[in-house]
């Protein structure tokens, strides 16, 4: 899965449009066939501040809408849920996309400091920059 509408930002731009209200979101949508129903998520979407989250699922909800309802019993079963969610804006998953964005992003933090302050760090020059971290 991708992520659509971050391109060309950096990860420090993303946190700040986060920070402003922007949101990852994925959308559902269902594809029938008889008896066999395929409910599948869409790539992930990046909303940015002041934008509606509508918006980018309006094709799935269509696809739903159109190809969703066939297949019994879980056709009109998916296709009303994914209505739903598509209509609510999607599924939130910002706090995990700007996880794994941190985590990847060999910017993130590198201008952290740990608040220790200077009387401690002085006071041995050997452990000054050691970290007792348990295994």
């Amino acid at each position: 899965m991708s992520i659509k509408n971050i391109e060309g930002l950096t990860g420090d731009e993303i946190r700040d449009l986060v920070a402003r209200g922007g949101k990852f979101v994925m959308y559902k949508y269902c594809i029938s066939v008889i008896i066999m129903t395929f409910n599948r998520p869409s790539d992930f979407y990046f909303i940015h501040p002041g934008k509606s989250s509508i918006t980018p699922g309006l094709g799935y909800l269509f696809v739903s809408l159109f190809l969703g309802w066939w297949g019994i019993p879980w056709g009109p079963i998916y296709t009303i849920g994914n209505i739903g969610s598509i209509l609510g804006g999607g599924k939130d998953y910002t706090n995990e996309i700007l996880a794994h964005i941190n985590q990847n992003d060999p910017t993130y933090g590198a201008g952290a400091t740990y608040n220790i302050p200077a009387h401690i760090q002085s006071a041995n020059p050997e452990t000054a920059n050691t970290y007792n971290i348990p295994q």
